[in-house]
Protein backbone atom coordinates (compact mmCIF):
# COMPACT_ATOMS: atom_id res chain seq x y z
CA UNK A 1 0.00 0.00 0.00
CA UNK A 2 1.23 3.34 -0.80
CA UNK A 3 2.97 5.26 2.24
CA UNK A 4 0.84 8.16 1.50
CA UNK A 5 -2.42 6.37 1.35
CA UNK A 6 -1.31 4.82 4.64
CA UNK A 7 -0.97 7.88 6.45
CA UNK A 8 -4.59 9.19 5.27
CA UNK A 9 -6.06 6.13 6.24
CA UNK A 10 -4.28 5.92 9.77
CA UNK A 11 -5.01 9.93 10.46
CA UNK A 12 -8.76 9.67 9.31
CA UNK A 13 -9.53 7.18 11.63
CA UNK A 14 -7.84 8.91 14.02
CA UNK A 15 -10.32 11.90 12.94
CA UNK A 16 -13.01 9.43 13.22
CA UNK A 17 -13.04 7.44 16.05
CA UNK A 18 -11.15 10.28 18.51
CA UNK A 19 -14.42 11.04 20.65
CA UNK A 20 -13.40 13.65 23.08
CA UNK A 21 -11.00 15.46 22.30
CA UNK A 22 -7.11 15.32 21.63
CA UNK A 23 -6.18 13.12 24.84
CA UNK A 24 -8.85 10.53 23.84
CA UNK A 25 -7.05 10.41 20.21
CA UNK A 26 -3.16 10.15 21.90
CA UNK A 27 -4.10 6.13 22.25
CA UNK A 28 -5.96 6.14 18.88
CA UNK A 29 -2.99 7.75 16.98
CA UNK A 30 -0.46 5.51 19.03
CA UNK A 31 -2.27 2.44 17.66
CA UNK A 32 -1.71 3.78 14.37
CA UNK A 33 1.37 5.04 13.91
CA UNK A 34 2.97 2.81 16.12
CA UNK A 35 1.58 -0.64 16.19
CA UNK A 36 -0.12 -1.04 12.96
CA UNK A 37 2.00 0.55 10.34
CA UNK A 38 5.06 1.25 12.53
CA UNK A 39 5.63 4.50 11.04
CA UNK A 40 7.25 5.41 14.83
CA UNK A 41 8.59 3.76 17.59
CA UNK A 42 7.14 4.12 21.04
CA UNK A 43 10.20 6.53 22.00
CA UNK A 44 9.02 8.50 19.03
CA UNK A 45 5.83 9.10 19.89
CA UNK A 46 6.68 10.27 23.33
CA UNK A 47 8.44 12.39 22.09
CA UNK A 48 5.52 13.40 18.97
CA UNK A 49 3.10 13.78 22.16
CA UNK A 50 5.37 15.74 24.30
CA UNK A 51 5.99 18.38 20.61
CA UNK A 52 2.21 18.06 19.96
CA UNK A 53 1.19 19.26 23.69
CA UNK A 54 3.47 22.11 23.99
CA UNK A 55 2.71 23.75 20.31
CA UNK A 56 -0.36 26.05 20.05
CA UNK A 57 -3.65 24.14 18.69
CA UNK A 58 -5.19 20.93 19.36
CA UNK A 59 -3.10 18.13 19.84
CA UNK A 60 -4.15 15.74 17.18
CA UNK A 61 -3.44 18.19 14.86
CA UNK A 62 -0.48 19.01 15.74
CA UNK A 63 0.03 15.26 16.21
CA UNK A 64 -0.90 14.17 12.24
CA UNK A 65 1.37 17.24 11.21
CA UNK A 66 4.32 16.31 12.91
CA UNK A 67 4.23 12.39 11.87
CA UNK A 68 3.45 13.15 8.20
CA UNK A 69 6.15 15.42 7.98
CA UNK A 70 8.37 12.54 9.88
CA UNK A 71 7.31 10.21 7.34
CA UNK A 72 6.89 11.85 4.45
CA UNK A 73 7.59 15.59 4.38
CA UNK A 74 5.80 18.10 3.27
CA UNK A 75 2.98 16.13 1.54
CA UNK A 76 2.79 14.10 4.28
CA UNK A 77 2.09 16.55 6.69
CA UNK A 78 -0.33 18.01 4.45
CA UNK A 79 -2.47 14.74 3.64
CA UNK A 80 -2.16 13.54 7.39
CA UNK A 81 -4.11 17.16 8.63
CA UNK A 82 -6.74 17.11 6.02
CA UNK A 83 -7.02 13.39 7.20
CA UNK A 84 -8.03 13.96 10.75
CA UNK A 85 -9.65 17.35 9.80
CA UNK A 86 -11.92 15.85 7.50
CA UNK A 87 -14.11 12.84 9.39
CA UNK A 88 -14.59 15.35 12.40
CA UNK A 89 -15.36 18.45 10.62
CA UNK A 90 -18.37 16.37 8.28
CA UNK A 91 -19.32 14.70 11.65
CA UNK A 92 -19.76 17.92 13.57
CA UNK A 93 -21.65 19.16 10.92
CA UNK A 94 -24.30 16.23 10.73
CA UNK A 95 -23.88 16.06 14.53
CA UNK A 96 -24.51 19.79 15.32
CA UNK A 97 -27.50 19.30 12.51
CA UNK A 98 -29.13 16.62 14.56
CA UNK A 99 -28.62 18.16 17.75
CA UNK A 100 -30.63 21.20 17.32
CA UNK A 101 -33.11 19.42 15.55
CA UNK A 102 -33.76 16.83 17.94
CA UNK A 103 -31.95 18.09 21.58
CA UNK A 104 -35.17 18.24 23.14
CA UNK A 105 -35.53 14.48 22.62
CA UNK A 106 -34.26 12.17 26.31
CA UNK A 107 -32.68 9.19 24.31
CA UNK A 108 -29.98 12.10 22.91
CA UNK A 109 -29.42 13.49 26.56
CA UNK A 110 -29.41 9.29 27.76
CA UNK A 111 -26.44 8.97 24.49
CA UNK A 112 -24.73 11.71 25.46
CA UNK A 113 -24.17 10.82 29.36
CA UNK A 114 -23.42 7.42 28.14
CA UNK A 115 -20.42 8.53 26.18
CA UNK A 116 -18.80 9.96 29.01
CA UNK A 117 -16.66 7.18 30.75
CA UNK A 118 -15.68 5.53 28.06
CA UNK A 119 -14.10 9.77 26.84
CA UNK A 120 -12.89 9.77 30.68
CA UNK A 121 -11.51 6.00 29.91
CA UNK A 122 -9.50 6.84 26.96
CA UNK A 123 -7.86 10.02 28.36
CA UNK A 124 -6.78 8.10 31.55
CA UNK A 125 -5.39 5.17 28.82
CA UNK A 126 -3.26 8.04 27.46
CA UNK A 127 -1.85 9.54 30.20
CA UNK A 128 -1.03 6.58 32.07
CA UNK A 129 0.54 4.89 29.23
CA UNK A 130 2.70 8.36 28.59
CA UNK A 131 3.47 8.46 32.48
CA UNK A 132 4.72 4.71 32.21
CA UNK A 133 7.00 5.33 29.09
CA UNK A 134 8.15 8.90 31.00
CA UNK A 135 9.05 6.92 34.44
CA UNK A 136 10.57 3.65 33.26
CA UNK A 137 10.88 3.70 29.00
CA UNK A 138 8.61 1.15 28.73
CA UNK A 139 4.91 0.70 28.12
CA UNK A 140 5.18 -1.77 31.19
CA UNK A 141 6.34 -1.24 34.66
CA UNK A 142 9.75 -2.59 35.80
CA UNK A 143 10.73 -0.96 39.17
CA UNK A 144 14.71 -1.68 37.95
CA UNK A 145 14.23 0.18 35.13
CA UNK A 146 12.62 3.23 37.45
CA UNK A 147 14.21 6.67 35.90
CA UNK A 148 14.67 8.09 39.54
CA UNK A 149 15.24 11.79 37.91
CA UNK A 150 11.77 11.72 35.70
CA UNK A 151 9.97 10.29 39.03
CA UNK A 152 11.72 13.09 41.37
CA UNK A 153 10.41 15.67 38.54
CA UNK A 154 6.85 14.48 38.33
CA UNK A 155 6.25 14.17 42.57
CA UNK A 156 7.54 17.34 42.17
CA UNK A 157 5.43 19.23 39.44
CA UNK A 158 2.35 17.05 40.36
CA UNK A 159 2.66 18.88 43.96
CA UNK A 160 2.78 21.97 42.36
CA UNK A 161 0.08 21.32 39.98
CA UNK A 162 -2.01 20.45 42.39
CA UNK A 163 -1.25 22.18 45.74
CA UNK A 164 -0.60 25.67 44.26
CA UNK A 165 -2.70 25.38 41.12
CA UNK A 166 0.02 27.33 38.69
CA UNK A 167 -0.49 26.96 35.07
CA UNK A 168 0.72 23.81 33.91
CA UNK A 169 2.95 25.57 30.47
CA UNK A 170 4.98 26.85 33.68
CA UNK A 171 5.62 23.41 34.99
CA UNK A 172 6.95 22.14 31.33
CA UNK A 173 9.11 25.33 30.64
CA UNK A 174 10.91 25.05 34.69
CA UNK A 175 11.29 20.92 33.62
CA UNK A 176 12.30 21.61 30.48
CA UNK A 177 15.06 24.04 31.79
CA UNK A 178 15.96 21.98 34.77
CA UNK A 179 16.31 19.12 32.06
CA UNK A 180 18.78 21.41 29.37
CA UNK A 181 20.81 22.59 32.84
CA UNK A 182 21.10 18.86 34.33
CA UNK A 183 22.19 17.59 30.96
CA UNK A 184 24.64 19.88 30.43
CA UNK A 185 26.24 19.67 34.29
CA UNK A 186 25.88 16.30 34.03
Amino acid sequence: MNLLFKLFIAFIQVGMFSVGGGYAAIPLIQDQVVTRYSLLSFVEFSDLVTIAEMTPGPISINAATFVGQRVFGFWGALICTIAVILAPYVISLSLAWVYYRFKNLSFVQKVLKAMRPAVVALIANAGISILLLALFGTAKIKMTQLRHLEFILFIISFYILRKYKVNAVGVILGTGIFGVIYSLIF
